[in-house]
C-alpha cells in the first residue's frame, strides 16, 4: 500500500490499520471539535443542515458547541449538564478510537499536533495518553476573534424593559475567544533522545526558524485568500501549518507526516511546499476533490 504522497478516501480509523506499524514521523490534524458528528460524516449535506439552523445575519457554522446539538442552548438544569457531559465523555472515547490506531503507525519520538476547541482541548489530550502518547506541551495560536458569542445581560435587560441595566453593562456569559489550542503529544522515546535520533530520525523539535526561537505561543500568522472553490468551513492558515510541520519533521526521504482529517488539504500543500512527504486521510470525496486541485494549483 503507498503511504508516501498520497490522498486516502474512507473512514481514518480504518485506513490507518493498513498503514505499517512505526512508519509515520509525526502528525499534523484539526478533528471535527464538536460531539455532533460521532458516528457521521462531515458532507455537504450535514453543512447544509447546520448552515439552515443559523438565526439572523451570522455566518458563523462551527461553534464550541454544534448548531442543532441540543447543547448550544435552553434550560441548564440537571438533564442539561448530564447530556453535556455524556457528549464530552463520548467525544474523548471517539478520539481514542483513531488515537490508538495513530499512535501505533507513528515513530518511536513521534510527535503529534492536533488542534482543538479551548473547551474540549482536555479531553483530547487525556485521549492521547490513554492510548500511550506522552503529553509534552499546549501550543497557543492566538488569532483575531470577534465579539464574545453569548449572553450580554444587559441588552436582555433592555429588551425586557429593566431599569437596572446600565448597572450590567459590562456583564457578560462569556468571554472574547482570541485563542485556539494544539495539543502536543509525543510517542515514547527508544530510552532516549539521541538513541531514538539514530534509529528513527524524529523525537526533537526544530525550534530556530525565521520567526526566531520558538515559544509554545504562535503568533503573526498570515492570512489567506482561499480560492473559490475551496467551500471547507473550517481552513486552517497555510502559514500556520508550515509552522507547524517544520517544527515537527526534519526533511527526510524517510520521513513522512500524515493528517488523518485532511479536510480540504492545507497539510498536504504545506508539506508539499516544505519538500515534506504527506500522507492525508479524509472521509469526503468533495473534500478530496479540492485538495488534490490546491495540490496541482500548485505546479
Amino acid at each position: 500500500m503507498k503511504i508516501k504522497n498520497v490522498i486516502l478516501s474512507g473512514d481514518c480509523i480504518k485506513e490507518m490499520k493498513n498503514i505499517p506499524e512505526c512508519s509515520i514521523s509525526g502528525c499534523v490534524t484539526d478533528p471535527p471539535y464538536n460531539y455532533e458528528f460521532i458516528g457521521k460524516d462531515w458532507n455537504s449535506e450535514e453543512i447544509k443542515r447546520r448552515t439552515s439552523r443559523i438565526k439572523g445575519n451570522s455566518s458563523t457554522l462551527v461553534k464550541n458547541i454544534p448548531y442543532g446539538s441540543g447543547l448550544a442552548g435552553g434550560v441548564r438544569n440537571k438533564r442539561w449538564y448530564q447530556r453535556n457531559r455524556q457528549n464530552i465523555l463520548e467525544y474523548q472515547q471517539w478520539c481514542e478510537s483513531w488515537g490508538n490506531e495513530l499512535f501505533r503507525i507513528l515513530k518511536p519520538g513521534a510527535y503529534a499536533l492536533i488542534f482543538n476547541s479551548t473547551r474540549t482541548i482536555a479531553q483530547v489530550q487525556v485521549a492521547m495518553e490513554n492510548v500511550g502518547f506522552y503529553a509534552r506541551d499546549m501550543l497557543v495560536w492566538k488569532r483575531q476573534s470577534g465579539i464574545p458569542k453569548g449572553l450580554n445581560y444587559s441588552k436582555k435587560l433592555e429588551k425586557l424593559g429593566d431599569p437596572t441595566a446600565p448597572k450590567w453593562k459590562e456583564w457578560h456569559s462569556c468571554l472574547r475567544n482570541e485563542w485556539e489550542a494544539i495539543s502536543v503529544v509525543q510517542k515514547p522515546l527508544i530510552n532516549n533522545y539521541f538513541q531514538t535520533m539514530h534509529e528513527y530520525g524524529v523525537g526533537l523539535l526544530k525550534v530556530k526558524t525565521e520567526h526566531g526561537f520558538l515559544s509554545n505561543i504562535i503568533e503573526g500568522v498570515k492570512r489567506d485568500n482561499l480560492d473559490k472553490y475551496n467551500i471547507h468551513c473550517t481552513v486552517k492558515p497555510l502559514d500556520l501549518i508550515e509552522r507547524l510541520v517544520e517544527l515537527i519533521i526534519p526533511i527526510s526521504e524517510d520521513n513522512i507526516l500524515i493528517d488523518p482529517f485532511l479536510g480540504s488539504g492545507t497539510t498536504a500543500v504545506a508539506c508539499k511546499k516544505l519538500g515534506v512527504s504527506y500522507c492525508g486521510i479524509e472521509v469526503n470525496q468533495e473534500y478530496i476533490n479540492i485538495a488534490n486541485r490546491r495540490l496541482e494549483d500548485m505546479q
